[in-house]
């Protein structure tokens, strides 16, 4: 009796520890306000530079806005498209393009189901190590791979806080 007595005291003591524990809040890694505006610059520097008029957006680890601008001189669809190519970006944790070529493939079309995303390059995941805690998506250059370029011009603007 004694035994079952310290086998059931020490059974409720690692639960009561266990659900304490389970009620600790998360501690995650995301975009700060300073580097989404980094990178919005930076990207856009590339693409003044390439003489592309684009518009950005930058996407937080829970796949919500954390900044967005319209290029001067812009399509109204830039706006829209930016936002879809890092929302893929972000979903997926790889470029929009690499989403693309990769639901090109009959066996994986059905991954096109997935609301939101968009096969077309120009939506680059950011990456701390493995971690996708966001996405860059930019549209408006001749052709998603330059849009891309910008995205990851961007992104490198921020490389040494990304480690």
């Amino acid at each position: 009796m004694r035994l079952s007595g310290l086998a059931l005291l020490a059974s409720a003591s690692v639960f009561a520890c266990g659900s304490a524990h389970a009620q600790a809040p998360q501690v995650e890694k995301n975009i700060s306000m300073g580097m989404a505006m980094a990178i919005l610059q930076g990207t856009l520097d590339q693409c003044t530079k390439d003489g592309y008029k684009v518009s950005i957006t930058i996407i937080d680890k829970a796949g919500n806005v954390a900044a967005q601008i319209r290029g001067d001189g812009t399509n109204p669809h830039t706006m829209e498209f930016s936002r879809l190519k890092a929302y893929t970006a972000r979903t997926r944790g790889q470029t929009s393009g690499e989403f693309a070529k990769l639901t090109s493939d009959p066996e994986r079309a059905y991954l096109r189901q997935i609301p939101g995303t968009v096969w077309a390059a120009g939506g680059v995941p950011i990456k701390v190590g493995n971690e996708t805690i966001g996405a860059v998506g930019v549209s408006g250059a001749p052709g998603g791979e330059k849009d891309e370029v910008c995205a990851n011009a961007g992104i490198a603007k921020v490389a040494d806080g990304l480690k």
